[in-house]
């Protein structure tokens, strides 16, 4: 046991302070972000909605999120990444807090667009910042202690808002979510000014390559939009799952969704510490997680027993774990060759064009398939994912060994 221990504590050695912080300040604000998961229980069981109007209310929540991310990247290659950073928590806490106050369709869609259009700028940002606070070596581990931080938080965060919900209803879910971004932007604004942040690795390219005339990175963002559009399903159609077939209360699905968070706590850092050093390359673990991920919706319609849904989450626990990592250090290893915002930005707006489709997609279909059916298509789609995935990994490997063997002969 003394070993295994010290094991994982090695696992975070050789991260930088400024890391350290960063990790921080996401745990303090992804421990408030209990509104996300609750956001389709909230808005069907709390306004009424019907589960179609839940469906396009996620849809402008993806549209928010794709501009967000977009802007974000932008800002970050003009303004830099600490200023936008500070910006979009301040704002986002606000929004939060004013966001409860509306209560008809069309308001909700609007606010719901803004609150995402201003918290997604922080995205791209934090990825240049962890870039540029991070040796070349430790990039992967950066990667997976602010993942690790983000999911700390997310493993408490839905325990904690199902206890909210009992006790003082889903308004104080806003609040929560509000406060814990205003303190995560002090603590930002204290720790990581650039006079007293040390940037470790600032990448300046004289001729930087636009991420748009990079065919394997658009491709391998297809697949990442995809894996999204599979991984989503987690955070909108699987609560309602949960409440409507096995008949969980709030807290119960509240305590799943922490196992989520509670396991990457404890795994990811050594799985990916191990996975570092093994054969496969960062394309071919992805496909890896993809796989189990759509495994872990498969597996729901095998049985009526309630016990399938951890294994569920286990499933789809250490796919996310697997690919989440791997397809950041991919994403960033690209971006090194352009402009770092705009390469951030697409890859944030992958995974925004996912909430766009993959909540909306997923609860029309559950409302007029059922979830049998709809499980099985989700599932088809995380195999198309791991297919484009497999693909783009050979393609890469036989353009390597073609540009090996022309400097050879040269």
């Amino acid at each position: 046991m003394k070993t295994l221990f010290n094991n994982y504590i090695n696992t975070f050695k050789g991260l930088s302070r400024e890391i350290w912080w960063l990790a921080f300040i996401t745990l303090i604000n992804r421990a408030g972000t209990m509104v996300i998961p609750f956001l389709s229980l909230y808005l069907k069981e709390d306004l009424n909605l019907t589960v179609a109007d839940v469906g396009w209310v996620m849809s402008a929540f993806g549209l928010g999120s794709v501009a967000g991310s977009w802007l974000g990247g932008k800002l970050t290659d003009t303004l830099g990444y600490y200023k936008v950073m500070v910006g979009s928590l301040l704002s986002t806490g606000i929004l939060f807090i004013v966001l409860q106050f509306l209560n008809t369709f069309a308001s909700i869609c609007f606010g719901i667009f803004v609150v995402m259009l201003v918290a997604d700028t922080f995205r791209p940002a934090m990825f240049v910042a962890l870039n540029a606070y991070s040796k070349p070596e430790n990039k992967i581990r950066s990667l997976t202690l602010i993942r690790l931080a983000i999911n700390l938080g997310f493993s408490a965060g839905p325990a904690l808002g199902g206890l909210i919900i009992t006790g003082l209803g889903y308004g104080g879910l806003f609040w929560v979510d509000g406060i814990t971004c205003i303190a995560a932007t002090l603590v930002l604004i204290n720790v990581l000014h650039p006079k007293k942040a040390k940037v470790l690795d600032e990448v300046k390219t004289e001729n930087p390559v636009s991420a748009y005339s990079d065919k394997a990175f658009l491709v391998f963002l297809v697949a990442m939009m995809l894996f999204g559009i599979v991984f989503l399903q987690y955070f909108s159609t699987i609560t309602i799952y949960y409440k409507d077939v096995h008949v969980l209360s709030e807290f119960e699905i509240g305590i799943i969704l922490g196992l989520n968070g509670f396991l990457i706590f404890v795994f990811e850092m050594p799985l990916i510490k191990w996975l570092e050093n093994s054969k496969y390359s960062k394309l071919r673990l992805m496909f890896f997680g993809a796989i189990l991920t759509g495994l872990s919706l498969l597996i729901l319609n095998l049985t009526t027993w309630s016990g399938v849904l951890v294994i569920g989450m286990l499933l789809m626990t250490f796919g996310e774990m697997i690919a989440f990592p791997f397809s950041n250090a991919f994403a960033v290893g690209r971006a090194k060759k352009g402009n770092q915002g705009e390469f951030m930005a697409l890859y944030s707006i992958s995974f925004s064009v996912a909430h766009i489709f993959g909540h909306n997609a997923g609860l029309q279909l559950a409302g007029t398939v059922g979830y049998n059916t709809t499980w099985y298509i989700i599932t088809a789609i995380a195999a198309i994912c791991a297919i484009i995935l497999f693909s783009l990994n050979e393609k890469l490997k036989t353009d390597k060994k073609r540009k090996a063997w022309k400097i050879k002969k040269i």
